[in-house]
């Protein structure tokens, strides 16, 4: 974790065009920078995946309505997270290609601990003493029965529950995410990237689909079973859709990396010509 932030401070100090072996290379940089897109886009999605949304009223149209038991009908029903995990799994995809299993675990577990350190501190805020002026300032706005600090308190520590579950089910999506994308690797060698990057996100997605809320909404919340598969259906087929959906993507956006990559790889041939 210290090299991490040494690097985060190298490319802060960093001359773009400087090629001192005391800043990062082209390929550390890209690291860093998909590491950081991933940290963030992981901790918001854990964040406001305490929002469960209408899919259907968002879209303005009506509830789908489907049977999915004798006494329970399913709509589409979403955490807010869903919104932007799919670029948690292709800048995972992406990472899984260039950096390998251990670059994919290691940015995996960093993350882990960064999600458990947020939450950490998020919890402590709800129990710290509200202002007298900030409870009646919004009573003032929402009514004399509100309480700011109930509803802060109330939204943080539902995030709560989620954070073991999503905890659970990531680093379970994730390791199962790296092996599976390898073994797809292993037959499709460097070739149809889109084999191993949806296949692999697709058998990690079913998985962390439904942990995720067995454990958050099911185990420590008041969900009935019914509705933990109701919603975990709904979240796994938005996933499958964007995964294939987002495919072409993922193709321009290693056909940019390998175009950086090899600009490097030009410069160091320039300053450093071989005799």
């Amino acid at each position: 974790m210290v090299r991490f932030f040494l690097l985060l401070l190298f490319i802060a100090m960093a001359n773009p065009m400087a090629t001192t072996p005391f800043f990062p290379s082209r390929r550390s940089k890209l690291y860093i920078f998909l590491c950081l897109l991933f940290i963030t886009n992981a901790l918001l999605a854990e964040i406001i995946g305490v929002k469960i949304f209408s899919l259907e009223k968002w879209l303005g149209t009506g509830p789908a309505q489907i049977p999915l038991t004798s006494n329970f009908v399913l709509d589409f029903n979403l955490t807010a997270g869903v919104v932007i995990w799919p670029v948690v799994f292709i800048t995972s995809d992406i990472i899984n290609e260039y950096f390998g299993k251990q670059g994919l675990k290691r940015i995996s577990y960093l993350t882990a601990g960064f999600i458990v350190y947020s939450f950490t501190i998020i919890y402590f805020s709800t129990t710290l003493p509200p202002a007298d002026f900030w409870i009646h300032l919004n009573k003032d706005k929402f009514g004399p029965g509100f309480s700011i600090d109930a509803a802060f308190s109330l939204i943080f520590r539902q995030g709560l529950g989620i954070i073991v579950g999503s905890i659970v089910a990531f680093l379970i999506g994730q390791v199962v995410d790296t092996h599976t994308f390898h073994f797809l690797k292993s037959f499709t060698g460097s070739k149809k990237i889109w084999v191993r990057a949806t296949g692999s996100t697709l058998v990690s997605q079913l998985i962390d689909s439904f942990v995720v809320l067995w454990v958050a909404f099911y185990l420590f919340g008041n969900w009935p079973f019914e509705q933990v598969m109701a919603v975990g259906v709904i979240n796994y087929i938005y996933k499958f859709c964007l995964a294939v959906l987002l495919t072409p993507l993922l193709y321009v956006a290693h056909a940019l990396i390998d175009r950086y990559l090899e600009n490097e790889t030009k410069e160091i041939a320039t300053e450093h010509p071989v005799e």
